[in-house]
């Protein structure tokens, strides 16, 4: 493996975070504590518990799997389309690095700031909301694995686009309203059956439940399942980056 490549493109990309820290972490960490004062401290405060769990708390996950899900997809996909934008692309083509080292680099860089993001907004949601984690590594194991998940898929989206307005449109329209019907706020165990059963649909819903197992033990589905849909949504995007690459769709021409 040419691991000089591979720190290359990740050093690279992670600069490029530390050069725009008021958009990359200080942005995220804001909105989403507004979230915590309005809905955790002040909503929260008057509304019961959801599960045996004080609403402030149990919003913690979700907000945080909020945050992971949209920085993994931004970070990725504008990752690889400045380069496809600038003509860059050709080079790191043409380069001995092979298309494995390509998407560790790009990839492992996206997922990385989320990862970073993420721990910054559960420390700061201890400001103002108490909780307990009971299962830390799972806790860990889903952070990583939704991280890397919606990093590849955010890969393939920047591949995929070929304008900004096309980079963000998925974001926008569909990642966004899925997180926010995926259980971030509520459990779908409060919605009516035929809702409940159409919101099984939504992959969302496994990635928050099983998050939100990791800290309090209580989820709409069950854990295991949580975990295998993760796993599938990662092998997804795994065999669509290796018939991109084996294809050159959108990259060679």
């Amino acid at each position: 493996m040419n691991l000089h490549a591979v720190a290359a493109i990740y050093r690279f990309e992670m600069a490029r975070t530390f050069r725009t820290l008021l958009q990359s972490i200080a942005s995220p960490v804001l909105s989403t504590s507004l979230y915590f004062v309005v809905f955790g401290a002040a909503i929260g405060s008057r509304m019961t518990a959801v599960d045996g769990v004080p609403y402030g708390a149990f919003i913690v996950p979700g907000l945080i799997m909020l945050s992971i899900l949209t920085e993994s997809l931004s970070n990725a996909s504008f990752g690889i389309y400045m380069p496809k934008w600038s003509g860059t692309i050709y080079e790191v083509l043409s380069a001995p690095v092979s298309p494995f080292e390509i998407v560790l680099g790009y990839v492992g860089a996206a997922a990385s700031k989320s990862l970073l993001l993420g721990t910054i907004i559960l420390a700061t949601a201890r400001l103002f909301v108490p909780f307990e984690i009971q299962h830390p590594l799972f806790m860990a194991a889903f952070l990583v694995l939704t991280a890397v998940t919606f990093s590849l898929f955010g890969f393939i989206l920047g591949i995929w686009a070929d304008s900004f307005e096309k980079l963000q449109i998925v974001p926008l329209l569909v990642i966004t309203p899925l997180t926010f019907l995926g259980g971030s706020f509520y459990s779908i165990d409060m919605l009516p059956g035929v809702w409940r059963t159409i919101s099984l649909f939504n992959p969302v819903v496994y990635l928050v439940s099983g998050f939100r197992w990791s800290f309090f033990g209580t989820s709409d589905v069950g854990v295991g399942v949580s975990l295998a849909a993760t796993c599938g949504v990662l092998l997804l995007c795994l065999a669509i980056i290796a018939w991109v690459f084996k294809t050159g769709y959108r990259l060679k021409n």
